[in-house]
């Protein structure tokens, strides 16, 4: 009866959630089933003499019927949007000032920041789901075998929060802010089972094991095309400056024609601004990519 009455709840939440963004709708089931599922079980301690019908009734009263909390959910979500999430309203700017203002634009520095961080935590999700898995693998026919499954999962869990919260703070893409709830009353043999069943367990994973060939692709891509663009802008002064010669060979120097300078500044500039624009386009992708992998409900 009382996995039956929270269930219910629960999906009666879901359906008035419809339409919410799927972290929010993760978040607020997550937050409804630990708050009914914990302050049932102190109920029934606290007064025995109650049935489990009429604790959970008088707890969904107190808690709010799921309208009310769909509601005072899409409120929160109003006021406190991912500060570098997209504008959903266009600002009457002209496609000229769309493009140049990206140097203004901090969600452009934000994604460029992400695109060089990624390989970084490419390469320590790779390697920690490489190896959890060989270890599991090894570890299958000894008795530590299960608990230590049991603890890589959850780790990777863990791992998934931390990512999207870096991702929600500099790709400004909504995710899920509050760990996975895991039901106490199943008990341990239950909650494994779960914790192995649930995609939220596995396709993290699969986020992890792709981050590394990302992460390198995103730091080569950037690394290269900031290269470029800097060396378009400062190439003038390192000729005109420190008198280094644009072609030299043990026969002849060759230096840049005065005109062809203007030239160089122009195009570094606008490599730059291109550079940024496609931070912000794969900051977009891969916070797509992102929320397919990590928001399960």
């Amino acid at each position: 009866m009382m996995s039956n009455g929270i269930e219910e709840y629960l999906k009666q939440l879901r359906k008035e959630l419809a339409g919410c963004d799927s972290a929010t709708i993760r978040d607020a089931l997550a937050d409804a089933e630990e708050h009914l599922r914990t302050a049932l079980d102190q109920s029934l301690k606290n007064r025995p003499e109650l049935s489990e019908a009429d604790a959970l009734k008088s707890i969904m009263d107190e808690y709010g019927a799921p309208p009310e909390i769909a509601s005072a959910y899409r409120e929160v979500e109003a006021r406190i949007a991912p500060p570098l999430a997209p504008r959903n309203k266009p600002n009457g700017r002209s496609a000229i000032e769309r493009f140049f203002g990206v140097f203004l634009d901090p969600r452009a520095y934000a994604a460029l920041f992400y695109m060089f961080f990624s390989l970084i935590t490419g390469i320590i999700y790779f390697t920690w789901a490489v190896t959890g898995l060989s270890l599991c693998a090894g570890f299958a026919v000894l008795i530590i075998g299960l608990p230590f499954f049991a603890l890589f999962l959850l780790s990777i869990q863990g791992i998934a929060l931390v990512e999207g919260r870096i991702i929600e703070a500099l790709l400004g893409v909504r995710m899920p802010r509050r760990p996975v709830f895991n039901p106490e009353h199943l008990g341990i043999w239950g909650r494994f089972k779960i914790l192995v069943s649930d995609k939220r367990s596995w396709a993290p994973m699969v986020y992890m094991i792709v981050m590394l060939p990302l992460g390198i692709v995103y730091f080569t891509l950037f690394v290269v095309f900031l290269t470029f663009g800097l060396y378009g802008i400062g190439w003038p002064i390192m000729e005109n400056v420190f008198d280094i010669p644009f072609i030299e060979t043990t026969h002849y120097v060759v230096y840049t024609p005065g005109w062809m300078m203007p030239l160089f500044i122009i195009v570094g500039i606008l490599w730059i601004l291109v550079t940024m624009h496609l931070a912000k386009l794969l900051g977009r992708a891969h916070g797509a990519l992102a929320k397919a992998l990590l928001v399960k409900e």
